[in-house]
């Protein structure tokens, strides 16, 4: 059956559509003239690169191969491995449609199609690429979305592309996660950067998930926090192809402490129990939310995540929090006092003295019979009303 899959992040979503298709493949393969049978579509180099790990890691005793198709690497390189032959290509839509189009590629006989992040392809302007690849694809085959959560536009996707699909929604994105610790601290806005460093100083955390909304914010904490003498690195589209895997590299080896990410670029992140993620800059929506904080707190490990909000993102940070049935204590940190004027806290209505010693209001009753009759209007002359 075609399949809509969502999970929050961390839960397992790549396990379960990668065991399947080993399972049955290694019923089909053949060690001679290997052909593509089935195709993984990710939006970001570094989600292809950890699908195609996880093909390796399990597949490691079956004779399945896989390739991945993906820019920030040579052409050549990959275009050598597809003649070689393989079973599954993991690929980037733009990269994949290149080689479609110059003939490097041959997806007639793939009869499995996976659609991972598909909300996160959407978002970056893919669907033209994904309805193109896919009429490059064989009939009947089994087509698989998955994604963290279920929007708008996969639905509009599956109904184009899938056939009566089966809906499997583990949780959604409104389930808190009880292994997650969530702290906001309000801030003055000149004060935002100090406040980022004594948070990092103070935390004793050697690995640490820093979010910014644009790659200029990116760039300008990044260097704040080399001017501060903080081991920091950086990921977002600006930054090529290897200077991210090692910059993501030198987090998990605990050699530098922040790793300083927009929301794209993380997306396919997976750091092993990684113990905090900071919200430097509030992101747009409520999903960029649930995708930042599945960064932590994942497989069930313990994890933390920082807001920092100025007056510009109470009244985003409230959306998100009802969206997703959260009650976020805003603290101000020690030093760190606030000066710019905030915003005024609408005041309760005041009760009578009858309802605030719990007896009955006639007075209020009387009232209320009194605008009732005036409700009432003849409507035509036999007196309906």
């Amino acid at each position: 059956m075609d399949i809509i899959g969502a999970s929050k992040s961390g839960t397992g979503k790549t396990a379960a559509y990668i065991l399947p298709i080993l399972n049955k493949l290694q019923k089909v393969v053949k060690d001679e003239h290997k052909t593509i049978k089935a195709l993984i579509i990710v939006p970001t180099i570094e989600l292809a690169d950890q699908v195609s790990r996880s093909l390796n890691g399990f597949g490691k005793y079956l004779n399945i191969t896989n390739v991945k198709v993906q820019g920030g690497s040579h052409k050549s390189v990959q275009i050598d491995r597809l003649s070689k032959g393989c079973d599954i290509v993991v690929a980037t839509p733009g990269r994949l449609q290149d080689f479609i189009k110059n003939k490097k590629i041959n997806l007639s006989n793939v009869n499995t199609i996976i659609l991972d992040e598909a909300d996160t392809m959407l978002e970056l302007g893919f669907l033209a690429e994904i309805k193109a690849i896919l009429g490059y694809c064989k009939q009947p085959r089994q087509t698989m979305i998955f994604s963290a959560t279920i929007s708008q536009n996969i639905k509009r996707l599956s109904k184009e592309f899938l056939r009566d699909p089966a809906t499997v929604e583990v949780s959604n994105r409104r389930d808190i996660v009880n292994m997650i610790n969530h702290r906001a601290y309000k801030v003055d806005k000149k004060r935002k950067d100090e406040l980022v460093v004594k948070i990092i100083e103070d935390s004793n955390i050697d690995q640490i998930l820093l979010f910014a909304s644009t790659k200029i914010s990116a760039n300008k904490i990044y260097a704040y926090l080399q001017s501060k003498k903080i081991r920091v690195s950086l990921i977002h589209g600006d930054v090529k192809r290897g200077d991210r895997a090692k910059s993501l590299g030198l987090l998990k080896s605990k050699k530098t402490r922040v790793l300083v990410a927009t929301d794209i670029a993380a997306r396919g992140i997976d750091i092993k129990e990684l113990p905090l993620v900071i919200n430097y800059d509030m992101p747009q929506t409520t999903d960029d939310f649930t995708h930042r904080v599945g960064r932590t707190g994942r497989a069930q490990q313990k994890g933390g995540v920082i807001s920092i909000l100025t007056v510009n993102d109470y009244t985003p940070f409230g959306k998100m929090e009802r969206d997703l049935k959260l009650n976020i204590k805003r603290d101000i940190y020690d030093g760190f006092e606030l000066t710019d004027t905030q915003p005024r806290q609408k005041q309760p209505k005041k009760k009578s003295l009858i309802e605030r010693k719990g007896g009955f209001d006639f007075h209020k009753q009387k009232m209320q019979k009194r605008n009732r009759a005036k409700s009432y209007k003849k409507t035509d002359k036999k007196g309906k009303k």
